[in-house]
């Protein structure tokens, strides 16, 4: 006859240990070498080696006794040898460290699934914010049944496959002994209970499509490709679960005129090469209205006027970005014979004193790159 390995030895473990450190030296090892997961030659018996060093070793008066006799120290307990060993006492300890076991756990609260909608704003809509109502169809408890699934005046039976517990128990018998394992029951899918007779109106679902108009509040300053949530405006939840939300995804439609850059907004004004070399006063568009724009004379394409504060509020504070005016110089297309004669005059009395400097020009074409991305 064999000759018994020493429990502690069995666990690696020390003589002074804590029964917590007992506990997670064997869940680690029978894990290891559970015959339903471990099929190599041994793991059986060195499961079942495991599981007797834990029944002495997990009770402290066991334990005291195989500390001061051995294993000579429980009388049968320890005298049992394989055949007489049953793994049905196991199985409620293995059961209880990887989840098995007789006590089930009902299926807990499903949140509702979230929804994305997709939001078309204008730039002025962005800018200053606004309500707009949608209209969106998502799942919402039954309005006959109010989500219970069953038929008004009739109640969930008790899952007689499960006799309520949500849960089915498999024994499986071996020469090793029995292994108890836990599933969800395939009848009512864990509720431990069954709808006999269904709402006519969800089909036992407890759900049913609904459409709604919603009115949602874009905040001033949102941008392109921005995200609104809305707490609990997806569809509805399961078992008591909370609904999910809703995201509002915005695009902003290009402008007519303006083009958006973070918080600033840039406007292209075009003036005739009078206007520029003279200089002039013009009114040039904004968010809010109009606005009057003094033109040095000289001004040259690309040059850039900076009007403050007729941008777009900041998202998350009270300050707003800037307008920026970029000049855009044109050159007539059609001219008078006049005109024609005038700027012949003109044309002869002009020199390289009349003409900007070179680093003007350097100046000039930078601005011109940073406006237009250039």
């Amino acid at each position: 006859m064999p000759v018994k390995r020493d429990y502690y030895e069995i666990l690696d473990i020390d003589k002074n240990a804590t029964s917590e450190v007992i506990r997670k030296a064997f869940r680690k090892l029978a894990f290891q070498y559970h015959p339903d997961r471990n099929h190599e030659d041994g793991a059986a018996d060195k499961f079942k080696e495991l599981n007797e060093a834990y029944e002495v070793l997990s009770d402290q008066d066991k334990r005291d006794a195989y500390d001061r006799f051995g294993h000579t120290g429980s009388g049968d307990f320890f005298n049992k040898g394989f055949d007489g060993f049953d793994f049905g006492g196991f199985g409620d300890i293995f059961d209880a460290f990887f989840g098995g076991g007789t006590t089930t756990t009902r299926q807990s609260p499903q949140r509702g699934a979230d929804l994305l909608y997709r939001l078309t704003i204008s730039l002025e809509e962005a800018a200053f914010g606004s309500e707009k109502e949608i209209d969106l169809t998502r799942l919402e408890h039954c309005s006959v049944c109010q989500g219970m699934g069953s038929k008004p005046g009739t109640q969930p039976t008790k899952c007689p496959e499960c006799d309520g517990a949500g849960q089915v128990r498999r024994v499986q018998s071996s020469i090793f002994g029995r292994f108890v394992t836990n599933a969800t029951c395939n009848r009512c899918r864990g509720e431990g209970k069954v709808i006999t007779e269904p709402c006519p109106q969800c089909r036992g679902t407890g759900h049913e499509k609904t459409q709604r108009t919603i009115r949602v509040k874009i905040p001033a300053g949102v941008d392109d490709n921005s995200q609104i949530r809305i707490n609990g405006q997806g569809n509805a939840g399961s078992r008591g679960g909370s609904s999910g939300d809703l995201y509002i995804n915005i695009t902003v439609t290009p402008h007519e005129i303006f083009t958006r850059e973070g918080d600033d907004i840039i406007y292209e004004l075009p003036i005739n090469f009078v206007q520029a070399a003279l200089g002039t006063e013009v009114e040039v568009p904004t968010l809010d209205g109009k606005h009057k724009l003094k033109i040095p004379a000289g001004s040259q394409t690309g040059k850039v006027f900076q009007v403050k504060h007729q941008g777009i509020p900041h998202l998350h504070r009270g300050s707003r970005g800037d307008e920026l005016v970029s000049l855009f110089v044109v050159t007539p297309e059609k001219l008078n014979e006049k005109q024609c004669q005038l700027l012949q005059d003109l044309g002869k009395t002009l020199d390289e004193r009349n003409m900007p400097k070179a680093d003007k020009w350097k100046g000039c074409l930078d601005r011109i790159k940073a406006t237009f991305g250039a």
